[in-house]
């Protein structure tokens, strides 16, 4: 933990992002990425093991990341301030457009906005993807899984946490196998 990081700094990063990452889930990891990277506050590195713990807790995936991620900086009181930075612009924003909205709901304007947001949304998402992909994925086989694992949920509709306890187990048994190769020798 660095405790050289205040409270309020950790406040004010992750309510810039709550802020500006339209869109929810995976649109605030290029956000959380950035951030953190340019203060030095996280490892590239480190970024693949904060998604993967905050997919598998239960909740929204930004809520989450803000969790890991203050309390990684802060402890619990990081965790805490990062949550409420990273909540609190969504739910002033959210407030606003539910007593705005229903004068505009029909406006081609609005709705055009909205689509034009979209195409954004998606980069937004593929960037921390590939860079994901390219740190991650060092051997061939890595890439095998990545690609299988992509076609499976995206076009066969494979369910992610089967897959995920599929590939599991299948590292589980070969590090196995691997082990008591080793002992032989």
């Amino acid at each position: 933990m660095d405790n050289k990081v205040s409270l309020w700094q950790i406040f004010t990063v992750f309510m810039k992002i709550g802020a500006f990452t339209i869109g929810g889930g995976y649109v605030i990891v290029p956000a959380i990425s950035s951030e953190m990277s340019r203060r030095k506050w996280l490892k590239d590195e480190e970024l693949p093991d904060i998604i993967a713990i905050a997919q598998s807790a239960p909740g929204l995936l930004a809520v989450n990341m803000s969790i890991f991620a203050g309390y990684r900086l802060r402890g619990v009181k990081g965790s805490i301030v990062s949550t409420l930075g990273c909540v609190v612009p969504s739910l002033l924003i959210i407030l606003a457009i539910a007593m705005l909205f229903s004068n505009f709901q029909d406006s081609r304007v609005v709705n055009a906005m909205f689509m034009g947001i979209r195409p954004v949304v998606v980069s937004l998402i593929a960037v921390p993807v590939v860079k994901m992909a390219r740190s991650s994925c060092k051997a061939w086989w890595a890439w095998a899984i990545a690609f299988a694992s992509m076609a499976g949920v995206a076009f066969l509709n494979l369910s992610p946490v089967y897959m995920l306890l599929c590939l599991m187990v299948i590292a589980v048994a070969i590090a196995v196998y691997r082990e008591k190769k080793e002992v032989k020798r």
